[in-house]
């Protein structure tokens, strides 16, 4: 009798595990049928369960100047590998939009990034470099910020803050407050701002605070000159790593990056604190995503951007479990999106109003306090190119020791 019954079980079991089978054969199959590094849309695609079933065959992904406390992009990438059984390789996570920009050109064809996320400039200027893609949420993006064809669309924007160690004798609250003595040695920069975005920012938030105009960015760049002259200005990277081994104690960072460089720091014994400056309130205009047309897995490249332009309120990685046996469309249905995942890195995503309109937000962005009646400023495209023209010829003598 008991013989009979283990027998019915497992027919039992495996006759239901039928149609999940019958669904994995027939995503392959029609997943086998398409060019991925040519579909447009997900309809071109075969559908999300071909979609995924193409991803999880080609395995892996390439990111590139992805920080884990950026926006909150490690818990993306650790919800994608667990949901999708994908394996992503972040190359050089503190580099630059300049820095993808020329690795999507020279980089050998197994090393291209699957996608960028860039500066606008670099990815307008860019546009012959990246395959059109219009993911679902397609109408949500404003068209201000997308390629009418598809080939980039912004993703999230953020506002420009001071961010200090509070171990610091004095805390900055502007920055006319930096111009002090007693931050000598301590005032540091995200990079080259001809070529890192966060940087370029960083010069016309000061160019602001002296009393400069978006159109010409000379203020900020002699603020910064007049900074080094007084030994206040020190020329290392502004990232996590110099940060925790005491080579600069300020530097200017996006809003968005706070939740979790406050976290990473205080794991290392560390407090620090972000503050919007009062002197200053320059609001980026988003990044933008962009698939490269040569990019070497272009199945999960197209999965990547759809997941970051989801407005699903779903399981993180903490929650998700095992998604075996689940179809590539259940799978996606069951996580957190993107555009959620970066409010919960303190960023402003492209989607925002569309999802506060239907209520797909699950939270409100974390803010740090812009300043009462201040004045939220924000650089054209155009803007930040003439910008970058007068930096290339001037930063290098600032930045030189």
């Amino acid at each position: 009798m008991r013989k009979q019954f283990i027998l019915g079980t497992v027919v039992a079991i495996a006759a239901a595990m039928l149609p999940v089978v019958a669904a994995e054969t027939s995503s392959a199959a029609t997943a086998a049928k398409i060019d991925y590094s040519k579909c447009t849309d997900l309809k071109s695609c075969g559908g999300m369960d071909a979609l995924v079933a193409a991803a999880k065959k080609e395995g892996k992904l390439n990111v590139i100047t992805l920080p884990r406390d950026w926006a909150n992009y490690g818990e993306a990438m650790d919800l994608f590998s667990k949901a999708f059984g994908i394996k992503i390789t972040d190359d050089n996570p503190d580099g630059s939009s300049a820095y993808e920009i020329q690795t999507v050109r020279t980089a050998p064809a197994s090393k291209v990034p699957d996608a960028v996320d860039v500066g606008i400039t670099y990815g307008a200027d860019n546009a012959n470099l990246f395959s059109p893609y219009k993911v679902q949420n397609w109408k949500d993006i404003t068209p201000t910020y997308k390629d009418a064809n598809g080939r980039w669309y912004g993703d999230y924007a953020g506002v420009i803050a001071l961010s200090y160690d509070t171990s610091i004798p004095k805390a900055p609250a502007s920055f006319n407050d930096l111009k002090d003595p007693a931050f000598k040695n301590m005032v540091a920069i995200g990079g080259d701002p001809s070529g890192a975005q966060e940087a370029l920012m960083s010069v016309f938030a000061a160019n602001l605070a002296n009393g400069g105009t978006t159109a010409n960015v000379q203020t900020g760049i002699d603020y910064f000159k007049a900074l080094k002259t007084s030994g206040n200005f020190v020329t290392v990277l502004a990232n996590g790593q110099n940060l925790l081994a005491g080579a600069y104690k300020v530097s200017f960072s996006w809003s968005f990056n706070g939740p979790g460089a406050v976290a990473t720091a205080a794991k290392a014994g560390k407090t620090i604190k972000y503050v919007i400056p009062s002197d200053a309130v320059i609001k980026g205009t988003p990044y933008i995503m962009a698939i490269p047309f040569n990019a070497p897995h272009p199945a999960a490249a197209r999965l990547w951007t759809e997941f970051l332009y989801s407005e699903n309120k779903g399981k993180g990685s903490t929650t998700i479990g095992s998604t075996k046996g689940m179809t590539g469309s259940k799978i996606f249905a069951a996580i957190n999106g993107g555009q959620n995942i970066w409010i919960a890195g303190g960023a402003l995503p492209i989607e925002y109003d569309a999802m506060v309109a239907k209520g797909t937000n699950a939270a409100a962005p974390a803010g740090y306090g812009i300043p009462a009646g201040a004045k939220i400023v924000t650089p054209s495209p155009a803007d930040q190119d003439a910008a970058k023209a007068l930096l290339k010829a001037q930063w290098p003598a600032i930045a030189g020791n």
